[in-house]
């Protein structure tokens, strides 16, 4: 009996959550993918994408900026792994500013832009804010839990070789998920070319919450960032919102030997960004990122606690011993970067920061400005 009580205590006591995720529901597991790349009449390296033998969950928006300042009131006090980058703050027009000093550092939505997207993001701030979520929000691990980050430093020692845990619960998305979320129509058992569900070809640049089923904040129309799911009347097939717009999102699909593959549509892109066929690789070796740059979370459901609980007392009563649960998680390789050695673009429309360790040749797309350092 008394693993019984143990087990019940150890379930009502998880911890109360500050941020809440609104999910949405990727099911018809098992569909196909298709090609994405240049082969598809795009750009970035050939792939086939979008299948997926699971049901998941993914974000309905991107992760905001309350959001995020959340995080960091939670495990930044000091700001050991740089989770925080200046030009968030209000100097730059963002959306989070930090007050005190280095162990008493404080964090708070500006008024106003709570609700946009957290940008200058770094893919492992992305990573580190998913491993927090995963372990229970609160003081928990940013190293340990759908990640395992090595060296105690902003960039892990691992940097190269991170995957997700086969444990993990709450992760970044792969490319295959992301990509799936955003084009798949299950109803025609194929892919929608922009973001929408309505399958137009192409998106509408326009100020929210638009006039048609397929706009996106995208350049030229707002030159800022805008609340999350604003273009109310433009979901994907799955009903989530802003993949063809606001921010580019980091997938956690590894491409080229330091890139991560990035999707989607930024407010400083043009619209045709965010079409199916636009592979973007991002580099997970710089400590800084453009203000196109976001991410949202996804995640492979559990039991509910009732569930689990009435289940796990039950099997417990029966044989008198716990039994360790298994999650089922595809591992997966995913491209999603934006900046590698010998990538022909880097996405956005207007400049990326990148400080990296190594010199590299870093052509551009379309009229993109490198800014120096």
């Amino acid at each position: 009996m008394r693993h019984l009580f143990v087990l019940a205590a150890l379930l009502f006591a998880l911890p109360a959550s500050a941020v809440t995720i609104d999910w949405v529901t990727v099911g018809d597991p098992g569909n196909p993918g298709e090609l994405s790349g240049v082969g598809a009449g795009g750009i970035g390296p050939d792939a086939i994408v979008g299948g997926v033998d699971y049901t998941y969950k993914i974000g309905k928006y991107q992760v905001t900026y309350a959001q995020y300042a959340e995080f960091l009131n939670a495990v930044a006090a000091t700001d050991t792994y740089f989770l925080y980058n200046l030009e968030m703050g209000p100097a730059y027009g963002g959306g989070i500013a930090r007050s005190g000093t280095s162990g008493n550092y404080t964090y708070s939505a500006i008024a106003g832009r709570g609700d946009r997207p957290v940008n200058f993001v770094t893919f492992f701030m992305a990573l580190r804010f998913a491993n927090w979520l995963n372990n229970g929000q609160g003081t928990a691990s940013t190293e340990t839990g759908a990640y395992t980050l090595l060296g105690g430093t902003p960039i892990p020692s691992n940097w190269l070789t991170v995957t997700r845990n086969v444990d993990a619960i709450i992760f970044l998305p792969s490319e295959d998920e992301w990509y799936k979320a955003a084009y798949y129509d299950a109803g025609s058992l194929g892919y929608n070319p922009y973001p929408f569900a309505d399958g137009f070809n192409g998106a509408v640049c326009e100020v929210p919450p638009g006039t048609t089923s397929h706009s996106a904040n995208c350049h030229p129309a707002v030159g800022d960032l805008t609340d999350v799911g604003s273009y109310t009347s433009s979901p994907s097939e799955y009903g989530t919102f802003d993949q063809g717009g606001n921010v580019l999102e980091w997938n956690e699909t590894r491409i080229h030997t330091w890139g991560r593959v990035v999707r989607g549509g930024c407010f400083i892109c043009g619209a045709d960004a965010s079409a199916a066929s636009r592979r973007y690789i991002g580099s997970v070796v710089s400590l800084f990122e453009a203000d196109n740059q976001g991410f949202r979370v996804a995640m492979i459901p559990e039991p509910s606690t009732g569930l689990l609980l009435a289940t796990g007392l039950a099997g417990l009563a029966a044989t008198g011993r716990r039994r360790d649960r298994g999650y089922r998680c595809r591992n997966e390789e995913s491209p999603r970067n934006r900046i590698v050695p010998g990538a022909q673009l880097v996405a956005g429309e207007r400049y990326a920061r990148v400080f990296l360790p190594v010199p590299l040749v870093l052509p551009v797309l379309g009229n993109v400005t490198l800014r120096a350092a």
